[in-house]
């Protein structure tokens, strides 16, 4: 291979690492939209400068000395260095020098760390708890509940390929917003570089974090602890909107869900088709993130429903209540709260048809009702 060959090869190697790679890389944070993350941007930015000066200057004296006192220059080590000025009081004004400016960042950092921890009431509250591997989020003062997937549909060459959900999170800008952090197995941490500060999110504890968002757009974070194999599968997408917009989100919402309690209340037998194609809408939010689209599952933490003696011989009255009560120490965990009664009558039929189990059962909401009423 010729030289011009392999020079050919290598600078189109480089300029696709340069031009198509690393297109997306940046050298800083996210521009900050909130009063804390701003702050904690400047204190970044502060430390990274004094570290940069502190190294430019201390590799320069380095490398001059290296030059000037080298050996091949006939220059002859001092022997009384210690026992002249420099020598002496170097040792006493560097360290103050080095304490100065710690002490200025330490000033800064106080500052940041008291703004971190304000606690002045909010005007929302939104609770955020991390699953394996999606996130569920409350919104307090409405009763409104999303729950955040993945979106898998996103190809592998778009730009947001791992980083897009089928449920963003809706928030109103110039609002003071009130983050509640939890978990519902593992450590999981809920960041938003750009409008929040990383906080962990602990099963049985309650963290808080705070923003009040400036800009609208959308900002997009990711889970920043490592909580198994699909971490690398809970980003996060938050849309800021106006307040007259989030008004009429939260009034959409408020709506939908009537009309979704309504339609699970009503005296209304379902076919198999329909109750396969809402089971389907529900099992890919609320359950295949651990049980898997394929049904396989994650053995031995998330069981595979494919093919399993419970989905396909199993009782149906146990398949129910597993689904409403979860299965305590491990981690199912119970969905009567967060699912209708024709949601779960929908997942469990869906749970036991699809995938080739084909049992041909099928449950009715009146059934989901009976189940409730039993337990109680």
């Amino acid at each position: 291979m010729s030289i011009r060959t392999k020079g050919g090869i290598l600078g189109s190697a480089i300029f696709t690492i340069t031009g198509d790679a690393f297109a997306d890389w940046t050298l800083n944070l996210p521009e900050p939209v909130s009063p804390v993350t701003r702050e904690i941007f400047n204190l970044h930015m502060l430390t990274a400068t004094v570290a940069l000066v502190i190294m430019v200057i201390v590799t320069a004296v380095i490398i001059y000395s290296l030059w000037k006192f080298r050996k091949s220059a006939g220059y002859e080590a001092d022997q009384n260095f210690h026992t002249g000025w420099f020598g002496k009081w170097s040792w006493v004004l560097v360290p103050v020098v080095v304490l100065g400016i710690d002490l200025s960042i330490a000033g800064k950092a106080t500052k940041v760390f008291s703004l971190v921890e304000d606690t002045t009431p909010p005007e929302l509250t939104l609770k955020v708890t991390g699953s394996q591997w999606k996130w569920t989020y409350d919104y307090m003062e409405d009763d409104i509940q999303i729950v955040s997937n993945l979106d898998r549909d996103i190809a592998e060459s778009e730009d947001t390929y791992l980083r897009d959900v089928d449920n963003k999170v809706i928030l109103p800008v110039d609002t003071r917003i009130r983050f509640l952090h939890t978990a519902t197995d593992v450590l999981h941490a809920w960041w938003v570089p750009a409008l929040a500060y990383k906080k962990d999110a602990i099963p049985g504890y309650i963290n808080e974090t705070w923003a009040i968002i400036e800009k609208e757009g959308i900002y997009r974070g990711q889970c920043a602890e490592i909580c198994g194999t699909g971490h690398a599968f809970m980003p996060i997408v938050v849309e800021a909107v106006s307040k007259e917009k989030y008004a009429a989100w939260v009034d959409g919402k408020k709506e939908a869900a009537t009309a979704a309690l309504a339609e699970a209340s009503a005296d209304k037998t379902w076919s198999m088709d329909e109750l396969m194609a809402r089971g389907e809408q529900v099992y890919n939010t609320a359950c295949g993130a651990c049980h898997q689209p394929t049904g396989l599952g994650l053995p031995p933490a998330f069981p595979a429903l494919k093919g399993s003696a419970f989905t396909t011989t199993g009782e149906i009255s146990a398949h129910l209540d597993i689904i409403i009560n979860g299965k305590p120490g491990t981690a199912m965990a119970a969905w009567g709260a967060q699912l209708n009664d024709l949601e779960i009558a929908a997942v469990t039929t869906y749970e036991r048809n699809a995938w080739g189990n084909d049992t041909g059962d099928m449950v009715q909401p009146a059934e989901v009702k009976a189940a409730r009423s039993n337990n109680k």
